[in-house]
């Protein structure tokens, strides 16, 4: 069995050579990498939040060319827990993506450790959560559309430990901000200021003045609250 310092080497490598080549395979759209992937600089970011973390386990919601699902791995492999796991939900990946993503993360030797659930989000959370897995964060990069984040979030919710994180790209979007501040004002998620510092890159909010990424961090002890004191958002 490899070392974990050569486990880390090996998804360090596939994660510059994505940067420097792009994927061996993308869809016929011009650009489509750049445009659906979320930026290396970023990548590095989640990562070190994750490290920070010490996370073990971590549910990401889509896959497309695996740019942050490499970094993900690659944060599992260098904290080295016992039970490291990645569970990644993306039904597009095999139909729209080739498997290009998934490929990736085998050739980096990830696939000892990530779990690809082809189904979409709102079958796959609950199924999750009916199985009592128990993640210590979770990245959120699937469809923008405010219902179908809204009911990611709340699954994610019941699913990341009191006190974990949820990380959300393209925050900038209304469609997605607006679902995670219903959470931010009633629920007690907590921005983490810092952990996506500096302008955006790549896709994101004219002029950088926004965050791409934002990171939330759920109250512990987790609480609901009564319907009485809803905030509107």
């Amino acid at each position: 069995m490899a070392s974990a310092g050569n486990r880390v080497a090996a998804v360090r490598e596939v994660r510059r050579r994505l940067a420097r080549e792009g994927p061996p395979w993308t869809r016929d759209r011009e650009g489509d990498f750049e445009t659906v992937s979320v930026p290396g600089r970023h990548c590095d970011q989640l990562r070190d939040l994750l490290v920070s973390e010490c996370a073990e386990k971590v549910v990401e919601i889509g896959l497309a060319y695996a740019s942050s699902a490499l970094a993900i791995g690659e944060a599992l492999t260098t904290v080295n827990r016992p039970f490291p796991r990645h569970v990644v939900i993306d039904p597009f990946q095999e139909r729209e993506y080739a498997n290009a993503g998934w490929d990736l993360l085998c050739s980096a030797g990830l696939e000892s450790i990530a779990t690809l659930m082809p189904i979409p989000s709102s079958l796959a959370l609950p199924q999750l959560l009916t199985e009592g897995f128990v993640a210590d964060a979770a990245f959120v990069d699937g469809s923008h559309r405010f219902h179908e984040v809204f009911v990611d979030l709340y699954f994610l919710r019941r699913i990341v430990r009191p006190g974990g994180l949820i990380v959300i790209d393209d925050d900038w979007w209304p469609s997605v901000r607006t679902a995670a501040r219903y959470y931010e004002r009633n629920l007690g998620w907590t921005v983490i200021p810092d952990a996506f510092p500096g302008e955006s890159t790549g896709v994101g909010p004219p002029g950088g003045q926004e965050a791409r990424c934002r990171a939330f961090r759920l109250p512990d002890p987790t609480y609901e609250p009564s319907f009485e004191d809803f905030q509107p958002f």
